[in-house]
């Protein structure tokens, strides 16, 4: 059987994560979070850049005026187009670092945390406006990893990653969430499926999930229903996003390690005309 994936990037991250296409520079941004380093890389010329953070970084999301926003240990900073940085929204918690992050319809962004050593209950999701100002929309988080919005924007979904839950809200008029109920709930052993890590909407509404320890993506109808298993050939896929001119490629980040640890762990991979996604928003800070 002829594989799905591609090598984008044979670059071995310790903890890639937060894929997400930059349609303005037709690039790739994604982390690694425990080196510190935001990567991006363009497709069509292989032209990549690194850059280095004073912080682990969870993610990092295009500003509409240019730049970054990134969701760093101590809180959400900002990039200008010149590199300077600012700090949008600190909030130092001892033990704590900023994990996955999104950016929703109307460009505020969503950033998840997560203590250090995974304790139950020590993380959070917040709402940060693009002002600065910020909303804790949940408390009592262990892992805050995956969030995407549907295309009509009236759903939200969410993964907090040991509940073994794909979450889905209902959006209000004002942009934040209600009615939380699961989506998907995980019902193989994790031993073989793995724990659901970041996640990706396409234009038809399904929710394509990396299955952290599962070596493998899935995609899931608008019902949540399995509908497509991609296997990977690492143990710990950690993120997806599409990208490319056309949104059809499905880029993958990866972490080193895991079980039956293979020599592409920490690469960024990609599979061609996975499906077709939704083209992201930028941040409006």
């Amino acid at each position: 059987m002829t594989r799905a994936w591609e090598v984008a990037v044979a670059a071995p991250a310790r903890l890639g994560e937060g894929p997400t296409w930059d349609a303005r520079a037709g690039r790739l941004i994604w982390v690694d979070i425990l080196s510190a380093r935001v990567h991006t890389v363009d497709p069509a010329t292989g032209r990549r850049t690194v850059l280095a953070t004073e912080q682990h970084v969870g993610a990092a999301k295009p500003r509409r005026g240019g730049g970054l926003v990134v969701n760093l240990r101590d809180g959400v900073g900002t990039y200008d187009a010149d590199g300077a940085f600012a700090w949008l929204h600190r909030e130092p918690v001892a033990g704590r670092r900023g994990n996955d992050a999104a950016v929703a319809p109307d460009g505020a962004l969503w950033a998840g945390t997560m203590a250090y050593d995974e304790a139950p209950g020590r993380g959070t999701l917040t709402r940060i406006a693009p002002d600065g100002s910020a909303t804790r929309v949940l408390s009592d988080v262990t892992v805050s990893n995956g969030t995407g919005w549907s295309p009509d924007g009236r759903r939200m979904y969410y993964i907090d990653t040991p509940t073994r839950r794909v979450d889905v809200f209902d959006v209000t008029d004002e942009g934040l969430v209600t009615g939380r109920r699961p989506f998907v709930e995980i019902e193989e052993p994790a031993e073989t499926a793995g724990y659901p890590d970041g996640l990706a909407v396409d234009a038809e509404g399904g929710v394509w999930v990396a299955m952290f320890e599962g070596a493998q993506v899935r995609h899931y109808t608008p019902g949540g229903v399995l509908e497509r298993v991609l296997p990977m050939p690492v143990a710990r896929p950690t993120a997806c996003a599409f990208g490319g001119a056309a949104l059809t490629d499905l880029y993958v980040t990866t972490a080193r390690g895991g079980p039956g640890a293979a020599p592409l762990g920490g690469s960024l991979l990609v599979v061609p005309d996975a499906g077709r996604g939704l083209a992201q928003p930028e941040f409006a800070g």
